[in-house]
């Protein structure tokens, strides 16, 4: 593999990998599209997008002028949304099945408080729809007893038709839940939960899909093959690199190969008991020189293990390490004062401002990294990792597979 530092970039293919996402990626373009055009205005540079050429599960094209350097990227969304509906289809019952299952899986091993050493946010994020659900289910049989009460008066045994309400009750909750995502971050870690840290065989299937198309690109002439993950998608693309890493199929002689983490969220799944492939793919990747790997979060994301080392705090880091690279992207920083007041409070937007523009950007801007005439490795090369960082391993399980 070409020195990323001696490659000037004409040519990118870019991988997105989303997180547990069950909506149309062209949510992904449409956010690229406009936040691009946004940051474009802020940091005066060019970016255009057309349809995408060639084959692929979706994407789109990118024509970048930045530093008035001319660049061609060619993005592909890897989609896996159809196995995220697949796995929010439980209805109500199920759901509550599932939360009782999860809470087991985390609380009874141990891990949860492990995770509340790393980071409050995201485990208030992963207790909220146990609460917010469990609050639901409250308020349903307080009003199914309310109502029993004053049908009792008509007669004793009508008592119990108050319980008629708690389904409807219920119901009403979960349409709503656009709103209040109570059901959808239940279904997120009763995913994860449910193999304890093992990828379900279904998602296995797609990865191995994935990991394909990255090794054909990788064949190509691009001049770097750029991997993004986001949240849930992190710790997706360093399993599917670490296969494709450990089975040769990176080219030393071929295009630049780099990772992108953002707003992850491994230590979620790591710190599971069986886990075991993704704390090896971690380590493995961790070692690695085929690639370079910068991890961006920000303390501003409640729903990030921000500035957490994945490989580190899962337990596995070795005197061998040397990825990732782990900065933030500083949102009170990189966000003017009235706009970090705007979005403050929206959660789940902050969890995607990494892929949006910045009105005071710093050395992390998303369009030039997938946009410009530098490699990520290049970009980076020299960067001091952010001195907040955490790297104290304090995963109880740190068994790796063989």
């Amino acid at each position: 593999m070409s020195d990323p530092s001696e490659i000037t970039v004409r040519r990118r293919r870019v991988f997105y990998i989303p997180g547990y996402d069950p909506i149309h990626p062209r949510r992904y373009r449409e956010l690229y599209r406009k936040e691009g055009a946004a940051q474009a205005a802020i940091s005066g540079y060019d970016i255009a997008l057309s349809a995408r050429t060639g084959k692929g599960r979706y994407g789109w094209r990118v024509e970048g002028r930045i530093d008035d350097e001319p660049v061609e990227a060619e993005f592909d969304v890897l989609v896996w949304s159809d196995i995220v509906r697949s796995s929010m289809a439980q209805g109500i019952a199920g759901t509550y099945l599932q939360l009782a299952r999860t809470a087991w899986t985390y609380i009874g091993s141990g891990v949860l408080w492990r995770l509340m050493r790393l980071r409050k946010g995201p485990v208030i994020a992963a207790l909220y729809p146990v609460v917010f659900l469990l609050a639901q289910l409250a308020l349903a049989l307080l009003l199914a007893w309310g109502l029993g009460r004053l049908l009792a008066l008509i007669h004793p045994w009508l008592a119990w038709a108050g319980l008629i309400v708690v389904p409807f009750v219920l119901e009403w909750f979960r349409r709503r839940d656009g709103r209040f995502f109570a059901y959808y971050l239940m279904h997120d870690y009763a995913y994860s939960a449910r193999y304890r840290g093992a990828n379900p065989p279904e998602l296995e299937a797609r990865m191995a899909e994935f990991a394909d198309e990255i090794a054909e690109a990788l064949a190509g002439d691009a001049d770097e093959v750029l991997i993004v993950g986001h949240s849930s998608g992190a710790h997706l693309a360093v399993s599917i690199l670490a296969d494709l890493i450990r089975a040769r199929r990176a080219p030393a002689n071929g295009p630049a190969l780099s990772l992108l983490t953002l707003g992850q969220v491994a230590p979620m799944v790591s710190f599971l008991p069986d886990a075991h492939r993704l704390r090896a793919d971690l380590q493995y990747l961790g070692e690695t020189d085929a690639l370079a790997w910068v991890d961006v979060t920000a303390p501003g994301d409640g729903c990030a293990f921000a500035l957490c080392d994945p490989v580190s705090v899962s337990g596995v880091a070795t005197p061998a390490k040397r990825w990732p690279l782990v900065i933030s992207a500083a949102f009170t920083q990189t966000l003017s004062p009235a706009r970090w007041r705007e979005l403050r409070w929206r959660f789940f937007r902050l969890h995607f401002q990494y892929l949006c523009a910045f009105d005071r950007p710093n050395d992390y801007d998303y369009f030039r990294i997938t946009a410009g005439a530098r490699t990520l490795g290049a970009r980076y090369k020299g960067r001091a990792p952010s001195k907040s960082r955490i790297e104290t391993p304090v995963n109880k399980f740190n068994g790796i597979a063989a």
